[in-house]
């Protein structure tokens, strides 16, 4: 599987109007296809539609890493058969994943990678209303190379 095919895949998922989580999920759905994820099309869409915008538009953590570790459940996720020591091993991935993104990001907080974070810990909701997509919108906003750079440590963990 190639890396590049994969990060392109998830930059043109989100600039063809999927949300983050659903650009690195369905990059994977796609090109591995449903014998391999074990999903369709429609359900990965439907799964991941509601961790966009940091969860709902919570800011909370950031959709494209959230599809990043949905990627790792269904391609190596542990389930109720897995030997005792799975639960753990999959966490200790997840938690690789995630330095690396914070490596490359800063972090995995959607409000602080969209530079939201007025340094408060106090929950204050969005705005549940997405912008509208435009070139604007598209400029203002780092989820294109977000969603690239979930995608290729997704890929360089999972598929090699």
């Amino acid at each position: 599987m190639n890396v590049e095919a994969l990060k392109e895949k998830a930059k043109n998922n989100f600039t063809s109007g999927m949300n983050c989580s659903q650009s690195v999920l369905l990059a994977f759905v796609d090109e591995l296809g449903e014998s391999k994820t074990g999903i369709s099309r429609e359900t990965a869409l439907k799964l991941s539609s509601s961790f966009g915008g940091g969860m709902g538009r919570l800011r909370e953590v950031c959709g494209a890493v959230s599809g990043m570790f949905m990627v790792a459940g269904l391609l190596i996720g542990y389930d109720l058969k897995s030997e005792p020591d799975a639960k753990a091993k999959h966490y200790e991935l997840i938690q690789t994943m995630a330095k690396r993104f914070v490596e490359k990001n800063g972090s995995i907080i959607c409000r602080t990678l969209l530079g939201l974070d007025n340094g408060t810990k106090d929950f204050k909701p969005d705005n549940p209303v997405p912008e509208t997509r435009t070139e604007a919108y598209y400029k203002k906003r780092p989820c294109a190379e977000l969603v690239a750079d979930a995608a290729e440590i997704a890929a360089e963990l999972l598929l090699v």
